[in-house]
């Protein structure tokens, strides 16, 4: 029996013993006493939660009973989950801790050599870029845990308003230019609302709030909307070079209306309460953009210039 083999099938037995021996694996597998050690010092490196039990009757025990059992992928398989596995060390946070790097590790362990010599030859040749941004993994974790377990979480969450303390219950979360966006029902203002990631400054699981299952049928595709009088239409004029810079964002993207130049322009409804971060994304494309309504956007981008202005008199 091959190493490999022989390390699958021992996972798939200690995690049905759940309480074993180092001499019943031996006598089990019709190997030395040693072997098997070394066997279980090699897969506890890999993370699977082996520990020793002291004393008289002692032996291992697995410190969780929960281990996936072994999952056959075909070599294309492989390659695609592992640039996918790896494509997360370019964010700035994510919300599982080492999982990503942990699980890498174990999947390129076990692949054939002459995969892994594939895979290799792509080093630093092939990536999923994400542009770098700082954040609070703790926060981000909370925020994914009480999704997970149904808690409504207390945050500390810093605006252009101030520092407030919310009550939120979680929707969801995703990841839009480097950033973690959080939509979730916010408690203090009865309302769903998108936070940031990032201003949040502390996340606590809150057990005093009883969990509403009429928001958790909400997700990231199906949200409630808004009035439309908390709404406003944004309305952008685009160059060449904007609808190609914005014809894959996920805001603007599928709003475009392109023109036989290839120019073109793109109106979407906004909150009102975000108009400045819609602006601030269309202000990156400098004078491949030019807003054309609502008069608060256009005003909003002519207070940015003059400061822009001052910065170079």
């Amino acid at each position: 029996m091959l190493k490999a083999q022989r390390l699958i099938r021992l996972i798939m037995i200690i995690n049905a013993k759940k309480s074993f021996t180092v001499q019943e694996l031996a006598d089990e597998f019709g190997l030395s006493y040693r072997t098997i050690t070394r066997d279980l010092l090699e897969l506890s490196e890999l993370g699977v939660p082996i520990y020793s039990v002291q004393g008289r009757g002692g032996g291992y025990k697995l410190l969780q009973d929960r281990i996936l059992p072994p999952i056959a992928f075909t070599e294309s398989e492989a390659v695609a989950l592992f640039f996918a596995c790896q494509s997360l060390q370019y964010f700035g946070s994510l919300p599982f801790d080492e999982g990503a790097s942990s699980a890498l590790h174990k999947f390129y362990h076990y692949l054939p050599a002459d995969v892994k010599e594939q895979i290799d030859r792509l080093q630093n040749k092939v990536a999923i870029w994400s542009p770098h941004r700082r954040m609070s993994p703790d926060c981000l974790r909370t925020l994914l845990k009480a999704i997970m377990i149904r808690k409504v979480v207390t945050i500390e969450y810093s605006s252009r308003s101030g520092t407030t303390e919310r009550n939120i219950q979680p929707i969801g979360l995703y990841s839009s230019d480097g950033y973690w966006y959080c939509p979730a029902y916010c408690i203090l203002r009865s309302e769903q609302r998108l936070f940031r990631a990032d201003r949040i400054l502390s996340a606590t699981l809150n057990d005093a709030i009883p969990w509403s299952d009429d928001v958790e049928q909400w997700n990231l595709q199906n949200t409630p909307e808004k009035s439309r009088s908390e709404q406003t239409s944004l309305t952008i004029e685009l160059t060449p070079n904007g609808v190609w810079a914005l014809e894959a964002d996920i805001w603007f993207g599928t709003a475009i209306e392109r023109r036989e130049d290839g120019s073109g322009t793109a109106t979407i409804l906004v909150p009102a309460e975000n108009l400045k971060f819609y602006v601030d994304l269309i202000w990156k494309l400098g004078g491949d953009a030019r807003i054309l309504y609502p008069a608060q956007a256009i005003a909003y981008t002519k207070q940015k210039l003059k400061a822009m202005n001052s910065q170079y008199l």
